[in-house]
């Protein structure tokens, strides 16, 4: 009676209007290739895709549906016909009479200016010319003169989106062309000397390599030196014999790369690089120009990742200016967003911080004084997520954030640069993604909530609602589905820990059913959300008709919560998130319908890092477990991502040692399946492969499956093969 009154008290309703009177079931049954391969294509809501807007137009163009699911069409704001833009079989023509080939689909636009735009097809670049008509007609037509084709093995392709010039790689090296004009920016020839890509393992925000100035005069780019990083093997079994590949992988606490900015001067045809001084290991995140090309921003990171310098640079010169200011934090600091400058004060900017706890606008100067902190001062806004950009008159910033009555939806507002007053654009709760029209005039809403599957809607930024674009349908509406649920349980600590829970098809409160606990628990990662289906994936409802709970639950350490729920995990991964997720195994044992010797894990990459931490450092809980490329032992994997949760393995002996699993494989009870990649080049082969020698060690039996030649995840076709098996493993021992 004292367990389950504890227990009851954990259990906190999440907003019941929103949870929905549940799908009931039709007539259908999801396959395995419905579940894995059709719920991102034909089982997933309709949606406006590739949605663009001409520039210094009221035209909005995206990816046409029906008929027309092959083509781009074309709305123009206050008239309410909807018009082909572009056909796939028109483009067709137009490249066979430029003696190109065809193309299956119509490449992504990136628009120069307003009358012109750029896509790519195979290893060219296809220039359009663009006429608008006062009758709302459009011509389209391929322009030959401007087209040209790229070298072989070309990547990372940024096109200007002022200038004619476009930017690519070719193996390490960065070059530049307009027309049939084509400059080599740089020249080394140490292949582990990388220009123009990300860098720092694509963290801090980083996806890219090369940055256009405002006006395109300019291009400033990454150059990254691993010379002095350990060179790392990765099997190619494609060759006989097996050949290795050399990669560079940086693991915490050894050598880091060292990373500098190269600024390329179009019209002078020359480069300096940023001077951004010692030490050489540090990190050059967040790169700004500002509105008159004269300077670069950056956000520099020691390597601790505990202190930050907001730095300006000179791009003629790549002298220092000077630092705007600092940013410390006892755990780290995560820089992941540039500073934005003000759309109507070229001398003001919009920096965003977690100084406070939470993700936060703060307005500045260009010289570093804090003129106002924007959000985070009333009882609607929890934290920061995307700042969309400004209204017509730049008067006012739109962004999306999370709100304190529903942190796992997203809600759009907008504030006053002036007065601070904010404002919410958008009612329905729920997660709504805004896209702004370039002149902050309107946007774009496309919303969807745990019930509802996908509603796209046009708004002022007025917050005035103009049109329904799209209202689509359910796309399981004739499938049997099991019931879900939403809810809360109270961590140790008080903090709430949402969890989502689907019952078996035809569920009966009377028997006791297995339960798969899907899981990933890491930074960064937030599974359960306030839009379609909660988050969840079509195969826990394959597995729902097969007679299985799947529960999942986001533990402290995950994102979107602010610091006080990310941060306890720090130097210690694996444990707080582990007594999170058994708060979720004591619920699933109070439910008189779970069999709670029939309790299944399964997690990849940190979720499969916990799946194997739960099935040997709280042995005998789970019966069963799945573990997908999972980290072993955190000094295996690389610095940048490892060292801001855990330090470096050298001052935080305790930590690691705690939380190497490899020390743990001989508690090892129930059924473990370990899969890995054999080349994986994120989470490397060696973590699992060094888990089965100390298991073997230990006289543990773990399973084991590899996939040959797989990265970090199992995509494709092989991903139906991956979830059968994942499948037939619960099947059998559940």
């Amino acid at each position: 009676m004292v367990l389950k009154r504890f227990l009851s008290n954990l259990i906190l309703p999440l907003l019941l209007s929103s949870c929905p009177p549940f799908i009931y079931a039709q007539q259908k049954m999801l396959t395995m290739e419905d579940a894995v391969l059709k719920q991102r294509s034909t089982l997933a809501p309709e949606k406006l895709k590739g949605i663009t807007w001409i520039p210094n137009s009221k035209i909005l163009v995206f990816q046409g549906s029906g008929d027309h699911e092959k083509d781009l069409m074309r709305m123009t704001i206050g008239k309410p016909e909807m018009h082909v833009f572009l056909t796939l079989s028109y483009l067709n023509k137009e490249l066979k009479e430029n003696n190109l080939e065809a193309v299956g689909s119509i490449p992504s636009i990136f628009w120069e200016g307003t009358r012109s735009f750029k896509m790519f097809a195979d290893n060219k670049q296809l220039e359009f010319l663009l006429k608008l008509y006062p009758n709302d007609s459009v011509v389209i037509g391929l322009d030959p003169k401007f087209s040209f084709s790229f070298p072989d093995h070309f990547e990372n392709v940024d096109p200007s989106p002022i200038s004619p010039w476009t930017a690519f790689t070719v193996d390490n090296n960065l070059y530049v062309k307009c027309k049939a004009e084509e400059i080599a920016l740089t020249k080394d020839v140490d292949k582990n000397i990388v220009n123009g890509k990300s860098v720092h393992r694509e963290e801090f925000g980083i996806t890219k390599g090369t940055f256009w100035s405002p006006s395109g005069n300019h291009l400033a780019f990454y150059r990254m030196d691993q010379t002095m990083v350990t060179d790392y093997p990765v099997m190619d079994l494609t060759q006989r014999p097996a050949a290795v590949n050399m990669i560079k992988y940086p693991m915490a606490g050894d050598k880091s790369h060292e990373v500098t900015v190269g600024v390329f001067n179009l019209n002078t045809r020359t480069t300096v690089f940023l001077k951004t001084g010692e030490p050489k290991e540090q990190y050059l995140t967040n790169l700004a120009w500002s509105p008159d090309e004269k300077h670069i921003y950056l956000a520099v990171l020691n390597r601790d990742q505990n202190h930050l310098w907001l730095n300006s640079y000179n791009s003629s010169t790549g002298d220092f200016e000077k630092n705007l200011f600092e940013e410390q934090d006892e755990k780290y600091v995560q820089p992941l967003h540039p500073l934005q400058f003000v759309k109507a004060h070229s001398n003001q900017f919009i920096w965003q911080s977690k100084r406070n706890g939470y993700n936060n606008l703060y307005l500045y100067d260009v010289s570093g004084k804090q003129i106002s902190q924007l959000t985070g001062k009333d009882e609607t806004d929890l934290q920061v997520e995307d700042l969309t950009g400004y209204d017509q008159r730049g008067e006012r910033v739109i962004y999306q954030c999370s709100s304190k009555s529903n942190p796992i939806g997203r809600i759009l507002r907008s504030v006053s640069l002036k007065d601070g007053t904010s404002k919410t654009l958008t009612s329905l709760t729920g997660t709504h993604i805004a896209n702004l029209s370039p002149d902050g005039e309107y946007f774009v809403d496309i919303y969807s909530s745990i019930q509802t599957p996908n509603i796209t809607k046009l708004y002022s930024t007025a917050g005035k609602e103009i049109k329904t674009l799209l209202a689509a349908e359910d796309p399981l509406k004739d499938y049997r589905l099991g019931k879900m649920k939403v809810f809360t349980l109270k961590a140790s600590n008080g903090m709430d820990l949402y969890c989502r829970l689907i019952l078996p098809v035809d569920f009966d409160s009377t028997k006791k059913y297995p339960v798969i606990d899907y899981l990933y628990g890491g930074p960064g990662v937030q599974l359960i959300a306030d839009r379609w289906l909660a988050g969840s994936d079509l195969w826990f409802q394959y597995m729902a008709e097969h007679g299985f709970i799947v529960f999942t639950l986001d533990n402290r350490g995950t994102t979107a919560r602010g610091d006080a729920f990310e941060k306890v995990i720090f130097r210690h991964l694996g444990t707080v998130q582990m007594e999170d997720q058994m708060r979720g195994v004591e619920y699933l044992k109070s439910l008189r319908y779970v069999d709670p010797n029939r309790l299944g894990v399964f997690g990849w990459s940190f979720g499969g890092f916990m799946s194997t931490s739960l099935m040997v450092r709280q042995p005998g809980t789970f019966k069963a477990g799945v573990a997908g490329g999972p980290v072993i032992d955190w000094s295996y994997y690389e610095i940048m991502y490892t060292e801001r949760y855990m330090n470096t393995p050298q001052t935080n002996k305790e930590g690691y040692a705690e939380s190497s699993l490899l020390n743990y494989a001989g508690n090892l009870k129930g059924k473990l399946l370990m899969i890995h990649g054999t080349s994986d080049d994120v989470v490397v082969w060696q973590h699992s492969l060094l888990f089965q020698k100390k298991c073997v060690d230990a006289g543990s039996q773990c399973d084991y499956y590899v996939y040959p030649g797989h990265l970090h995840n199992v995509l494709g076709k092989d991903r139906v093969h991956l979830y059968n098996k994942v499948t037939d493993y619960f099947m059998t021992n559940l």
